[in-house]
């Protein structure tokens, strides 16, 4: 008996207990919040974001279409892009140099799958070329 009325008491507990402790919050009172914090986090925040608005690259991928170093090197460079340009004008071309040779890369891929088309459509005339990943900029906004 002593356990009957003892389960009964443990139940009448539990179902009545999540009814108790919704009628002590009010619903008319309000909670604020708020974040105390350094004033030099907000300094550090703005720097980030102008440092981001000053670089105008962002990591994908081009078309590598020559390489070579030595004598000559940089005319080689400048015909092969000139070429190029004057094939495909809309993609950009980009000659660089990285000690020891010149570099002549085509497009602004975001993805990979974007140069594996790019490049299918011109293996015909540039057999060598192949994809590599590098620094490109950013698409151009309509603002």
């Amino acid at each position: 008996m002593k356990r009957l009325v003892f389960t009964g008491l443990c139940l009448l507990l539990l179902f009545m207990l999540p009814g108790y402790t919704r009628a002590q919050h009010s619903d008319t009172t309000t909670v604020k919040t708020g974040i105390i914090q350094d004033p030099r986090v907000d300094q550090l925040v703005n720097k980030h974001i102008q440092i981001n608005q000053a670089d105008k690259t962002m990591d994908g991928y081009r078309i590598q279409l020559f390489s070579d170093s030595g004598n000559n090197s940089k005319n080689k460079a400048q015909a092969a892009l000139d070429e190029f340009h004057a094939k495909f004008p809309a993609t950009g071309v980009y000659l660089t140099f990285k000690s020891p040779n010149y570099q002549v890369r085509a497009g602004d891929f975001r993805t990979k799958l974007d140069a594996q088309r790019f490049l299918i459509e011109i293996s015909a005339e540039y057999s060598n070329a192949f994809i590599i990943t590098d620094q490109i900029n950013l698409p151009k906004t309509n603002n």
